[in-house]
């Protein structure tokens, strides 16, 4: 592999800090979307162009089935290993196994590996400060992930459809005001901050089977692209918070 352990942290003691960047071929909600342009380059590439200018990440690998996204990649600087098993690129196939496939690729080839910084390509409007003020949080539990806060309340206006149909509020008694409940987060999907020993773990038993720590990130920041409106937004977003953003 192209990375040498000392040229930029010098973790080759203690293991690398890579990124990692999942991006499969087929969108039904909004075709191609990885490589839409998104103010003036490929929607892939501001996610690479980000973790490239986090002084902490040694290398960006892409997994990918599609040779038009992994060629966008390669112009963006990252690395692009292989092409993605078809097993792997279906529309059920879990986003952990695909990572864990990546880095075990990576570590046969020779790295060793401590963190992984999982950024998905959809989520464009975080920046280089937001991946290293995450991964600054990495001793403080296995996984840190990026999160904004709810914008809906399970103790206030969340509610669940019960056996005879009707509907009852998630939690608590349905007596509290909104400002007397506890804050609730919505994990945005931006940024994963992994130890290498979670991640093996998540990859069998869950997200949910390793302890996590949040990131918090404006709700600026949280769109997550699936669809043309998403994208509209995203865009008009970027556009409206150009001068608070860098990276």
């Amino acid at each position: 592999m192209a990375v040498n352990p000392d040229s930029r942290t010098g973790q080759a003691a203690t293991g690398l800090t890579i990124a990692t960047v999942c991006a499969r071929g087929g969108s039904k909600g909004l075709p191609g979307k990885n490589i839409l342009d998104f103010a003036g380059q490929p929607l892939i590439a501001r996610t690479i162009t980000q973790a490239l200018a986090c002084p902490a990440i040694d290398g960006v690998y892409v997994s990918t089935d599609d040779a038009a996204i992994a060629e966008a990649a390669r112009q963006a600087g990252a690395q692009v290993p292989y092409t993605r098993p078809a097993e792997l690129a279906t529309d059920e196939a879990g986003k952990l196994p695909v990572i864990e496939h990546l880095v075990r690729h990576l570590e046969a080839q020779g790295l060793l590996i401590a963190r992984v910084v999982d950024l998905q390509p959809t989520s464009p409007l975080r920046d280089a400060n937001d991946i290293a003020a995450a991964l600054a949080l990495h001793e403080r539990a296995p996984l840190v992930v990026s999160v904004s806060e709810a914008q809906d309340n399970p103790y206030f206006n969340l509610v669940e459809r019960q056996s005879d149909g009707l509907v009852t509020l998630s939690k608590g008694g349905g007596s509290a005001r909104r400002q007397d409940t506890p804050p609730v987060y919505a994990l945005n999907g931006a940024i994963y901050v992994w130890q290498r020993a979670a991640l093996a773990q998540a990859a069998v038993h869950g997200l949910w089977s390793v302890p996590i720590a949040p990131y918090l990130m404006p709700r600026w920041k949280s769109v997550d692209i699936d669809n043309r409106e998403d994208f509209e937004l995203a865009l008009w977003m970027h556009q409206r918070h150009a001068g608070d953003a860098h990276g």
